[in-house]
């Protein structure tokens, strides 16, 4: 699934490409791209139309167009395949072409829409309701990311340390830091020096804003380079790959070198996922004494 790097990418690319733009058509082409509009796909399509896009903003994996002069965003999640598309008018569609999205100006020569392609169909497009701050209300529960500017590392350490969990469950844990996945909570831990069994009630407030600063820069540097990209399904809306998979440090290296100390990267199963971390840099805690 894609992480905060490679949704912000694609949130910057929208808002080159859609921003001040209006809605003249919009058609789905699955039923499950819009489950989550419970008024069904007709509804989504004839309400959109003739809204104009205000902006476009994001909340950890959550992606989210304002419409201007009303309370409600479209809201997309991509779920593990899903891909916004800007693309000309008239190409050729994808084969798993979701939901197509035309504007006023489409027709233009070298006009553009946006297309919802979902292989997968895990992710979808809703039409939802805004709170005062413009905040779709089923983000609301969605916590700040460390991008954010209004995210504070010493309040983030404070309510880890709150916690009775693992500190790698805890940095995937959406209600207290969202956008952090299991890519960049690998990177994160490993630059920070910390295993992801570490109980969070054992760490001090330095080791809390650490590994959080830790997952902050990991990002950035993401970011500078188009996300992480391990397959064509995580692209920007121009359908290009990121190139961060070849900067990581222990991700996906296991049986490789640990690039600070050279010990062997190792393999652990972590929530029906895997954690990669190297057995010298990140020893594991040791247990309390009875």
């Amino acid at each position: 699934m894609p992480e905060l790097p490679e949704v912000e990418v694609v949130r910057r690319g929208l808002e080159h490409w859609v921003t001040g733009r209006r809605f003249a058509a919009v058609e789905v082409t699955h039923p499950r791209a819009t489950r989550r509009h419970v008024a069904g796909a007709d509804d989504f399509s004839r309400r959109l139309r003739g809204r104009t896009v205000s902006g476009v903003h994001r909340r950890g994996k959550y992606l989210w167009l304002s419409l201007e002069g009303t309370d409600e965003a479209l809201l997309a999640h991509l779920g593990m395949s899903g891909q916004l598309l800007v693309q000309p008018a008239g190409s050729p569609d994808e084969v798993h072409l979701r939901v197509r999205l035309r504007f006023d100006d489409s027709d233009i020569p070298g006009g553009t829409e946006l297309r919802f392609v979902d292989q997968r169909t895990f992710g979808g497009l809703s039409l939802v309701s805004t709170d005062e701050h413009g905040l779709p209300l089923p983000v609301a529960h969605i916590a700040r990311d460390p991008l954010d500017e209004q995210f504070e590392d010493t309040t983030f350490a404070s309510a880890l340390r709150r916690r009775r969990t693992g500190l790698k469950r805890a940095l995937l844990d959406q209600s207290l830091v969202s956008g952090i996945g299991n890519i960049y909570a690998d990177e994160a831990l490993w630059r920070a020096r910390l295993h992801y069994a570490r109980p969070t009630d054992s760490m001090t407030r330095a080791q809390g804003s650490e590994v959080i600063a830790s997952a902050r820069a990991v990002m950035v540097e993401a970011l500078a380079r188009g996300g992480t990209s391990f397959d064509s399904l995580y692209v920007d809306v121009n359908g290009s790959s990121g190139y961060f998979e070849r900067d990581l440090a222990v991700y996906g290296r296991a049986g490789r070198p640990c690039l600070r100390c050279g010990a062997l990267v190792v393999r652990e199963p972590f929530m029906n996922r895997s954690s990669f971390r190297c057995p010298r840099c990140q020893p594991r805690p040791r247990r309390p004494r009875a």
